[in-house]
């Protein structure tokens, strides 16, 4: 909306300015042709030659009417490609504000949690000072891990992912695997599946936030009887992690809109949860150079496959 209304209000500048440039242009001409006009030598010719000047003069002044009308309409085309053009970088600058914004609001939520569950538990009463020590250093993993998210949702959000691919380091899938897996409140519904050691190179931040965004959406559309499985596997030269769930599944349309920003299928809306994860997965993804898709059967469940360049050492 607030770019909708600066657009208007720029064409609508650039349209009056052009106008009133080119019909001072147009007078311009027309003075400038009359006013040097010698009016001694058509009378010494004769009224003929007096009234084939006013002709031209005429003819002069309806073709630059005629141009004027023809500018009347195609200016306003013109200035709203420039003003569309002009806008452009402002408005690129404004969504990857927003993408950060909405990124960050979705995926500080785990690790604050951590920090101000651990600092709760250490002050609800007294403690050893092994048990501060413990707390303090679980809320200080949490804040370093919340520094390097914070550093890399801001490089995820810049024009070009050079910066960003710049600290990508090895990073093993089977432990990354393990580790989000093991660090879900839902373990116990999971299995890990490994056809073999699998690297890619990367953000481990990252990629461990796009495998938790997946796992969090299985666990949250699967019954708590439902099993999900996470297989870690290479195919080619590819290396691919693959969630599957047995829960609600989803249509083919909702498949082709689930990782559109802040859309949710109908059935989630009583879900907590903002639509930004699955959008979020897809990002980072795509800045590993990699893809993900989905494929899910209403009542039988949704297989999530991330696929990203596999890294040989």
């Amino acid at each position: 909306m607030i770019f909708r209304r600066a657009l208007i209000r720029l064409t609508v500048t650039y349209t009056l300015v052009q106008l009133v440039l080119f019909g001072l242009f147009a007078i311009g001409i027309y003075v400038f042709v009359t006013g040097t006009f010698d009016f001694d030598v058509p009378e010494l010719a004769g009224e003929a030659f007096i009234a084939s000047a006013e002709q031209g003069f005429a003819l002069l002044r309806s073709g630059l009417i005629v141009g004027y009308l023809v500018l009347v309409v195609l200016i306003p085309a013109s200035s709203y490609l420039m003003a569309r053009g002009a806008l452009a970088p402002v408005r690129r600058s404004y969504e990857l504000q927003q993408r950060f914004v909405d990124g960050a609001s979705h995926e500080f939520r785990s690790p604050l949690s951590v920090i101000q569950g651990e600092l709760e538990l250490a002050l609800s009463r007294s403690r050893t000072p092994a048990q501060y020590r413990a707390a303090i250093a679980t809320a200080l993993d949490g804040a370093e891990g919340l520094t390097r998210l914070t550093n890399d949702l801001l490089l995820l959000t810049r024009e070009t992912n050079d910066e960003l691919v710049a600290t990508f380091t090895p990073v093993s899938l089977n432990a990354l695997a393990h580790k989000v897996v093991q660090s879900n409140a839902s373990a116990a519904r999971m299995s890990v599946v490994e056809t073999r050691a699998v690297m890619v190179k990367g953000s481990t931040e990252l990629l461990t936030r796009a495998l938790a965004n997946l796992i969090d959406n299985a666990v949250k559309f699967t019954a708590e009887s439902g099993h999900i499985d996470i297989t870690v596997s290479a195919v080619g030269r590819s290396a691919q992690i693959l969630v599957a769930d047995n829960g609600l599944g989803m249509t083919e349309a909702e498949c082709a809109r689930a990782f559109d920003r802040f859309w949710r299928a109908q059935d989630a809306r009583t879900t907590p949860g903002f639509g930004l994860g699955l959008a979020l997965v897809q990002q980072i993804v795509t800045a590993h150079h990699g893809k993900v898709s989905i494929a899910s059967v209403p009542g039988s469940g949704t297989t999530v496959t991330l696929t990203l360049p596999e890294y040989l050492p």
